[in-house]
């Protein structure tokens, strides 16, 4: 089993900690974890210092309503790419108003993969004053929760890398 399963709620908390220590914001825009990023950071005491906004943009529809993703950029690339990750994240951030906004949108599984976009499929979307990244994640575990934890401590891994380049 992967080691980043293991590592999202130790993730949340060092992350937690840093934005708290450098006085930074988060919000967040999620599909495919369906809000447990928001969950892991709100179950920890403090979070009302950092944490502005949660969106769990699980249809298209919401996710140009709420996250200002492109129609365009829906049809061209479909709703699991960098491309839609990266909107949702510069998405989340300015509607959040934070200096951070990460995303997520992906297939859990067990079905809806393709052989373009097999099930394990995690595009991450990470958007700050410095601009926006975005990386794509495969893995599958065989277990649909599992690879949603899988997504969400392989987005807040890049969130804390970010974060550690940034306030070293």
């Amino acid at each position: 089993m992967n080691l980043l399963l293991r590592d999202a709620d130790r993730l949340a908390r060092e992350i937690s900690h840093l934005l708290i220590l450098h006085k930074k914001t988060l919000a967040l825009g999620e599909s495919c974890t369906g809000g447990l990023m928001a969950f892991l950071f709100t179950s920890l005491a403090g979070s009302s210092i950092f944490f502005k906004l949660s969106a769990v943009t699980y249809a298209n529809e919401a996710k140009v309503s709420l996250l200002s993703v492109r129609p365009e950029t829906l049809e061209k690339h479909g709703a699991v790419s960098e491309a839609v990750a990266g909107e949702m994240a510069v998405g989340a951030r300015l509607a959040g108003m934070a200096d951070y906004g990460l995303s997520t949108t992906g297939i859990a599984g067990p079905s809806g993969g393709s052989d373009e976009k097999p099930v394990g499929t995690v595009c991450v979307g990470l958007a700050s004053a410095s601009g926006t990244d975005t990386w794509i994640f495969r893995e599958d575990t065989g277990d649909r929760h599992a690879n949603q934890r899988l997504f969400a401590a392989f987005a807040l891994y890049r969130l804390h890398c970010l974060m550690l380049e940034e306030n070293p």
